[in-house]
């Protein structure tokens, strides 16, 4: 490849300034050359996550948001409340590049051979940066596709499948031999329950309504609770009982769900306890809290003993807990079944300022299961 380049690139930034304004913009990046354990990637797609939206956005009100400008050109504001900046402080007026994955080809090359064999490949990536059109990385971050996968099928291989997969192995670490599952119809919660089928792990699949319900018993899940049911909390028992689940995932993160699975976890083990305990069970429960669909107070009622746990889980920690070696056999298993367990299904696909437009904006802050868009930042 060229050695010398003046190219350039678009990439999209985000700024939270002092004043309490978000604004988001597209700018033009040189295009770096590789060192030479780096390869240069054009980017061919990359997902609009829930993780993502974070940094996207912030704590920022989206119902304020206006643009100005078009094309490249395109500019979007909004307000952040005055209460939320404390809480930004390490943030305020830095203009921030967004993106947690992504996929494309490899267009530039280092000087080392594991640099050079990613050549013309089309490679999967994580690392940060992706809402751009090229992106500079090392080898250690790329993970080439096998033949025949497009950059679209090869975006989402990281933060949903490797977190359904870190859900189950945080389960068999942790000792319990069932786990709950909420917002379950979503990608990630259909990811998980081909997993649970494939290994034989009890799964309950929380959703929140029947057509949810329906999707999911669809790809064969066997255990599915609907939290807008008048049963709701016997379903969810019984369902404990069956499955012995001892361990959630709350991808709600506000409001009463949580404790009401404690809830039910104590009423499912109870049912075949032989002595009373005034303490309540001595079987550990834990509700780990990995998203925030309601941005609500969290409420528990705390009527479950006092063996139960409630707390966050993020994937970057949970990878860094079981270090490379521990998670290679992951990656492998996600890549050999991109198009089976770990496919992604996206309902739009827009360019870099199609993300800015604020039409846009309010569909993919819904958060809704089912609709998720892809970013193809070299569309016109």
């Amino acid at each position: 490849m060229s050695t010398a380049s003046n190219a350039t690139g678009l990439q999209l930034r985000s700024l939270i300034r002092k004043s309490g304004e978000l604004e988001l913009s597209l700018i033009e990046v040189p295009i770096p050359e590789p060192g030479p354990e780096e390869v240069v990637v054009r980017i061919d797609a990359t997902p609009i996550n829930p993780s993502d939206l974070g940094l996207l956005l912030g704590p920022a009100d989206v119902k304020t948001a206006t643009s100005s400008g078009s094309g490249t050109g395109i500019k979007v504001t909004a307000k952040v409340p005055q209460t939320a900046l404390p809480f930004l402080a390490t943030r305020l007026d830095q203009s921030m590049t967004v993106g947690n994955e992504g996929a494309g080809t490899v267009i530039r090359t280092g000087s080392s051979d594991k640099a050079r064999a990613l050549e013309g490949k089309t490679v999967s990536m994580v690392g940060g940066s992706m809402y751009a059109q090229y992106r500079l990385l090392r080898v250690q971050d790329c993970q080439p596709l096998p033949p025949g996968t497009t950059a679209a099928e090869g975006a989402s291989w990281f933060v949903n499948p490797l977190t359904a997969l870190g859900m189950t192995e945080t389960m068999k670490l942790e000792g319990h031999k069932a786990l709950v599952h909420t917002a379950a119809a979503s990608n990630l919660g259909q990811m998980l329950n081909k997993i649970c089928l494939a290994d034989g792990i009890g799964l309950v699949n929380i959703v929140r309504n029947a057509q949810q319900a329906s999707l999911l018993r669809g790809i064969g899940a066997r255990h599915v609770v609907d939290s807008s049911a008048p049963s709701f909390l016997d379903d969810l028992t019984q369902a404990l009982v069956d499955t012995g689940a001892t361990i959630a995932f709350d991808a709600i993160g506000g409001g009463k769900l949580a404790s009401q699975i404690l809830t039910c976890m104590e009423i499912a083990i109870n049912k075949t306890a032989t002595t009373y305990n005034r303490y309540g069970s001595s079987v550990h429960k834990q509700v780990y809290l990995y998203g925030n669909l309601d941005l609500g107070p969290t409420e528990l009622a705390r009527n479950y003993g006092t063996a139960w746990g409630v707390g966050g889980w993020l994937l970057t920690p949970f990878l860094q807990k079981i270090g490379r070696a521990g998670q290679t056999p992951l990656r492998e298993r996600v890549v050999n079944n991109l198009k089976t367990t770990f496919a992604s299904h996206y309902t739009k696909v827009v360019s870099l300022p199609e993300v800015l437009d604020v039409a846009n904006i309010a569909a993919y802050t819904k958060r809704a299961t089912g609709e998720k868009f892809l970013i193809n930042p070299q569309k016109k």
